[in-house]
This record gives structure tokens, C-alpha cells and sequence, in this order.
């Protein structure tokens, strides 16, 4: 486990997990964590391949019950996230699929999600031209920030931001939010969200330090 400043939770990766996958990866952040299955690039039914480039498919599993609408919206964001960075023309007429197992959602899990997707990725030795991570930002009604929130900082908040950020110039690949702000209030979560990106692609760097220094 790896403490962060300012205001993420504490963060934790293990990768090559599951036996299956071509890559595996779990990702806590307090007490969220998910499960990555990566499966790829592999051959595709023929009404789905696309001819100049690999599909990307992404599954969220819930923790109990069957994926819903909230479940469907997550999906699409992690698979335009992976669709923004994977070099799909390196593998035409294949497909990616990417499976998210919630084992426990205790706040901020569409930012988990997008690091346990990127850390599976890695881990399956996808071609990327960068890296991405997931921060979420809450706003609450006298405007103090809060990053990589609780699910009771998020009930109290009257607008929370998910931000996907790639490594190579920090830009905003993807963005979801919910809530009332001001432009002004965007740029700051921007901000924050850059600032705590930087900590958590150094958490990346220094895991694959730590597994290629073992192996």
C-alpha cells in the first residue's frame, strides 16, 4: 500500500493474477477495489471486426446482481479511455475485451476502473502510446474539493467529476460528471486532477520497477 498527497487514498496494484487473461490486474484505492480481466488481441466474429483496427469491448461486473443503465455508462467511458490510447492499427480484425469486477465500491470506483483497465493493459502487453489513470474530484456546496472521494463525501457533494488523464502531456482524454459547477470550478478539478495523476503514474512506474526488478 502507497499513501498519496494530496488527498488520494491509499493505493495498492497486483498484477497477473488470474491465469486465464492475457493480463490480469487488481487496483484498491481505500476501500474500492476492482478486478481487470484483459483478453486480447484475439480473433473476432466477423460482424463485429472492424478492418483497419482492433474493437475494444469493456464489461462491468457488478458485485452483486446484473450490469444496469450505471454500469452501461461506465463501460463506455473505460472503453473510450483504452479505444483513446490503444494502438488499435497494430492489430486490425481483432478484438480487446477488457472485464471489470467490482470487489468492492467504497467511493471513486469509475476512477478505479480506469486504473485497474490500464494496469490490466500493461500487464497483457497491449501497444499503447501512453499510459491513462482515473481521478475523481467532488465539489461540495461551499465549494471545497475533494479528490478520489468516499461514497459519503460523495452523498454530501453537490457535483463530482471523473477524469481520465493520459500520462504523455496530462491531457483530459474522457470526462464524466454529475451536478452543478462553474467553468471556473472545472479548471480547478482539472487542476487537482493533473496534480494527482502525476502521483498515481509514478505509483505505475515504480510497480513495474518493483515486477521487472523480481523477474
Amino acid at each position: 500500500m502507497e499513501m498519496l498527497e494530496p488527498g488520494l487514498r491509499e493505493i495498492a496494484c497486483e498484477q497477473s493474477l488470474l491465469s486465464r487473461p492475457d493480463g490480469s490486474a487488481t487496483f484498491v484505492q481505500g476501500d474500492t477495489s476492482v478486478l481487470a480481466g484483459v483478453y486480447g488481441p484475439a480473433e473476432i466474429k466477423f460482424s463485429k471486426e472492424m478492418h483497419d483496427k482492433s474493437t475494444v469491448e469493456v464489461l462491468v461486473r457488478p458485485k452483486v446482481g446484473l450490469p444496469a443503465i450505471q454500469e452501461k455508462t461506465h463501460e463506455q467511458l473505460v472503453r473510450e479511455t483504452c479505444e483513446a490510447v490503444i494502438l488499435g492499427t497494430l492489430h486490425p480484425r481483432t478484438s480487446i475485451t477488457i472485464v471489470l469486477q467490482v470487489i468492492n465500491d467504497g467511493g471513486s470506483l469509475l476512477a478505479c476502473f480506469l486504473n485497474a483497465a490500464c494496469m490490466g493493459m500493461m500487464d497483457a502487453g497491449l501497444p499503447m502510446r501512453a499510459t491513462f489513470c482515473g481521478v475523481t474530484c467532488a465539489l461540495e456546496t461551499d465549494g471545497q474539493l475533494t479528490i478520489d472521494p468516499t461514497n459519503k463525501e460523495l452523498k454530501e457533494s453537490r457535483a463530482v467529476l471523473t477524469f481520465a488523464i493520459e500520462s504523455t502531456e496530462k491531457k483530459v482524454l474522457t470526462v464524466s460528471t454529475r451536478g452543478v459547477y462553474s467553468p471556473a470550478e472545472l479548471q480547478q478539478c482539472i487542476a487537482a486532477a493533473q496534480l494527482s495523476a502525476q502521483k498515481i503514474f509514478l505509483f505505475y512506474r515504480d510497480s513495474a520497477r518493483r515486477r521487472y526488478s523480481k523477474s
